[in-house]
């Protein structure tokens, strides 16, 4: 079996290039999201006077805290991860035009970095209106997601029927008894849970995009001594941890199938059960974090830390997806 120094040899530079620049732009991109989350709780989202792309009318800040925390979110967004993605782009539609999950993901992640900028200027002008923020995040979370997807095809790329899949490197066909056994199932449940996971995002930006809904439960897990509270606000809130207590069900499950059976044989089976793993303990960490600001009284470092394990949370459930979708085998050339 050839060793991993000499895999590295065989790999061609350019796939090295796209490799190192897929992980910097998600790895960035995550940041982003956590900087845009510390923004949002320090409410400091008009820190530059709601000018754009401008600071106050000027190109840079005053010393002032909001002024510098909004403007390194604005910073790191078209300094880095502007950059990062379009080079990234850049090298999977003039080298990899041939790999459509390359070539068609890159192009998505484009389109999807204009529109975010975009939408980012629209929601500082309109002066952080609670439904364009929300938007704003949707669309962070989608564009990470995208990021992630070409991540995986620079490393993987679909595999034929004769390739060895990601259980044991054998083919599916020599597994009949896998066919409609874990290898089929859990492609469909870690898909699901992805986009559960996706959804309980949205429910928690609708919460904070509702002026007065994120303080109108100050116990948990329930909401002024009660289970479904009536009055618009605590309603609102309350939505949100039922979406969190029902999609979580789903989530975990899917999490525990991947850590249970996924790491049974060699190969891609291994990343999964890591995953897998990782998923349970980020989402579990994400629950307590969720009650503890909740008894807290929302202290806004806990709130960052919510949304930066939300964000975890997705990648994981994102990652598993993509990498359980389709059969895939390693990319080397």
């Amino acid at each position: 079996m050839a060793t991993s120094e000499t895999h590295n040899l065989k790999t061609p530079l350019s796939r090295r290039w796209l490799r190192g620049l897929a992980w910097a732009s998600v790895i960035s991109a995550f940041a982003l999201i956590i900087l845009g989350g510390v923004v949002r709780v320090t409410g400091s989202g008009l820190g530059c006077g709601g000018d754009w792309p401008l600071c106050d009318g000027r190109l840079l800040p005053a010393m002032t805290a909001a002024d510098i925390i909004e403007y390194s979110h604005r910073l790191v967004a078209s300094a880095i991860v502007g950059p990062l993605i379009i080079a990234t782009a850049a090298v999977a539609g003039l080298r990899f035009r041939q790999e459509r999950w390359l070539s068609v993901s890159a192009a998505v992640a484009v389109v999807l970095l204009l529109m975010q900028g975009g939408l980012g200027g629209v929601t500082v002008l309109t002066e952080l209106p609670g439904h364009i923020v929300a938007a704003h995040l949707a669309l962070a979370q989608a564009l990470l997601g995208c990021l992630l997807l070409i991540l995986v095809a620079a490393y993987r790329r679909p595999a034929a029927a004769t390739i060895p899949s990601i259980v044991d490197n054998r083919p599916l066909s020599a597994h009949p008894e896998l066919v409609e056994g874990w290898a089929a199932r859990f492609p469909r449940w870690a898909m699901l849970s992805a986009l559960a996971t996706y959804l309980l995002i949205l429910s928690g930006a609708f919460v904070t995009a509702t002026p007065g809904a994120l303080a109108a439960c100050p116990d948990w897990p329930l909401c002024q001594g009660w289970t479904l509270p009536f009055d618009h606000l605590p309603a609102v809130n309350m939505f949100h941890r039922l979406v969190a207590a029902l999609l979580g069900l789903l989530i975990i499950y899917t999490l525990h199938l991947g850590w249970r059976k996924g790491g049974r044989k060699s190969g891609g089976g291994k990343i999964i059960r890591a995953l897998s793993l990782a998923g349970l303990i980020l989402f579990a960490a994400q629950l307590l974090v969720g009650g503890i600001a909740v008894w807290t009284g929302f202290p806004v470092e806990l709130r960052a830390l919510h949304i930066a394990l939300a964000t975890a949370v997705w990648a994981v459930m994102a990652s598993l997806a993509l990498l359980s979708s389709r059969p895939m085998a390693a990319a080397a050339t």
